[in-house]
């Protein structure tokens, strides 16, 4: 079956809905909630593990050797280190992201009284007391306090408020749907990942497309801390494709149009033959693509293989400009990866071996080691 059509106002209306929902790593219930209600509204079997990731199921002709796709609900986020006593928080990040665009960013405290509103400055934010100050003061979290809109000069109106250490703050993603298809928001990264996967799945009921083997629907809850996927994978998964974010920026490979398929990231190359086949489906179905390599990245796909499942992965990204920070995406590359899932889905399993989880040599894959065809002969002059 070819790629199927993909609904981007349903894309779009599911990335509005989740980026509206904060979702930073261990304040993950609600999104939870509301992607597991969508799954089963669009007819398929949903189980959470005890502590809320996602797995939902779609059948195919057969349960060995299924294959998952995995995305991650949880976003960075802070938490609070410290009431100060001039009324203010400390803030320790949660992921690693800078506090350079923590400065300015408007926030929601979670304490047990209930949420509060503030906002993240810098210890310097006024240039009439400091001065040219304001423009010399570090960059780091020890630099920054969360300012809440609420009474609080001392720690003691802090208590009062009921804000305590240990609160999670979770950042306003501010998001821009503009005309031109792009995409401009705190948290594409995944939430763009999770609507791109739902799209996929809405495609796929729509058109009643079939599958050779089942479909494992797979939404983390902790990769932004190197949690992921390790324990939501079962042992009849063969093969996983991690939907996130690719790096648009200089000396990286990646767009903000198309597929760019992730070839290695810091744990090193995904799986040759599951990639190859990416690559493969993309040329078939003219989805444009084009592969990089992320030095200082690392997905669901690595947490999985590094808990020890025996498991082929391969990372497939829409390119983000300024991934973990002010972040910007454009639709064609978020269509085109839903267009990918669904041709990846529907095509035949080619390594049959896959099926068991130990077997002998008998079926078991081979790479390319022909030296390469060349034209050139030592007395050629490539300038003629």
């Amino acid at each position: 079956m070819p790629r199927l059509t993909i609904d981007t106002e349903y894309l779009t209306e599911q990335l509005k809905a989740l980026l509206k929902i904060p979702s930073p790593t261990g304040y993950t219930d609600t999104v939870v909630r509301h992607v597991a209600q969508e799954l089963e509204r669009l007819g398929l079997r949903v189980e959470l593990t005890r502590r809320g990731a996602i797995c939902a199921t779609r059948q195919g002709s057969r349960r060995a050797s299924a294959r998952a796709i995995v995305s991650h609900l949880d976003t960075l986020g802070a938490q609070v280190k410290r009431l100060k006593e001039n009324g203010r928080l400390e803030l320790v990040p949660i992921g690693h992201w800078s506090a350079r665009f923590a400065e300015g960013a408007r926030c929601m405290v979670f304490s047990d009284a209930g949420t509060y509103r503030g906002t993240i400055l810098p210890l310097k934010a006024s240039g009439h007391t400091y001065n040219e100050e304001v423009d010399t003061l570090p960059v780091g979290w020890d630099y920054v306090e969360l300012r809440v809109d609420a009474l609080s000069r001392d720690i003691s109106e802090l208590h009062r408020l009921g804000i305590e250490v240990g609160d999670t703050v979770a950042i306003e993603p501010q998001p821009e749907f503009l005309d031109n298809g792009y995409i401009v928001s705190r948290h594409l990264d995944n939430k763009a990942g999770v609507a791109v996967m739902l799209a996929a799945i809405k495609a796929m009921e729509d058109s009643g497309a079939a599958t050779p083997v089942d479909t494992h629907w797979l939404f983390t809850i902790a990769e932004e801390v190197g949690v992921g996927a390790a324990s939501i994978l079962t042992p009849d998964i063969a093969s996983m494709i991690a939907v996130d974010n690719g790096t648009s920026a200089p000396g990286q490979n990646s767009a903000e149009f198309g597929v760019t398929i992730g070839m290695a990231d810091q744990t090193g190359p995904f799986d040759y033959h599951l990639t190859k086949k990416l690559v493969r489906i993309c040329q078939d179905e003219d989805i444009r693509y084009q592969k990089d390599i992320f030095r200082y990245y690392r997905s669901d796909s690595a947490s999985a293989l590094e808990a020890g499942h025996d498991v082929r992965t391969a990372l497939i990204t829409f390119g983000v400009d300024a991934s973990h920070g002010y972040e910007r995406i454009h639709m064609h590359a978020l269509r085109s990866l839903s267009e990918l899932i669904t041709a990846y889905l529907t095509s035949p399993v080619e390594i049959e071996r896959d099926r068991n989880y130990h077997a002998g040599l008998k079926g078991f894959t081979r790479q390319p080691d022909v030296e390469a065809q060349q034209e050139l002969a030592s007395d050629t002059d490539p300038a003629e």
